[in-house]
C-alpha cells in the first residue's frame, strides 16, 4: 500500500466518522423529511472504480433526476 493511498484512506475514514456523528446530532434536531420534498443542496466527494473525484458531486448537478445514494461501508477492504 503507498502512503498516499494510506493517508486518503484516514481522510476518507475521518470524514465519514464526522459526517455519521453530525448526522446523529442533526437526527434529534431535525424531523424528517416529508415524502415528494426536495432535498436540500449538499455535496459529497465522488469516487468511480479509479478513485476519487478531484471536485465534489453536488446534488443540484442532478437536478430533473432521480439520484440514489449508495453506500457501500466494505468497498474495498478485506471484508
Amino acid at each position: 500500500m503507498s502512503k498516499s493511498f494510506g493517508s486518503r484512506w484516514v481522510v476518507a475514514l475521518l470524514a465519514m466518522t464526522a459526517l455519521a456523528g453530525s448526522a446523529r446530532a442533526q437526527e434529534a434536531a431535525t424531523p424528517a423529511p416529508e415524502v415528494g420534498t426536495m432535498a436540500p443542496e449538499f455535496a459529497l466527494p465522488g469516487a468511480t472504480r479509479y478513485g476519487l473525484l478531484r471536485d465534489p458531486v453536488h446534488l443540484s448537478d442532478f437536478r430533473g433526476k432521480t439520484v440514489v445514494l449508495a453506500f457501500f461501508y466494505r468497498a474495498r477492504t478485506k471484508g
